[in-house]
């Protein structure tokens, strides 16, 4: 095992968390980034296209909010 190396590239995941975890029991979305609970507890596991979908509806979302 000597000698060998191998680089394996990372890659991030966007995420439109901003560290206010509060959930609004109205409206069941987060105060912090409008994502459902079920939204946020699927992220990392999601696909791209899925997140990509649910970034789109994020900014209607936040417009919604009273």
């Amino acid at each position: 095992m000597d000698g060998i190396v191998e680089t394996v590239p990372v890659r991030t995941i966007e995420s439109p968390c901003v560290n206010i975890c509060v959930m609004d029991e109205a409206s069941g979305l987060c105060t912090g980034c409008a994502r459902t609970i079920d939204e946020i507890a699927g992220w990392s596991g999601g696909s791209a296209a899925w997140r990509d979908r649910v970034m789109a509806e994020l900014p209607a979302r936040m417009r919604a909010r009273p």
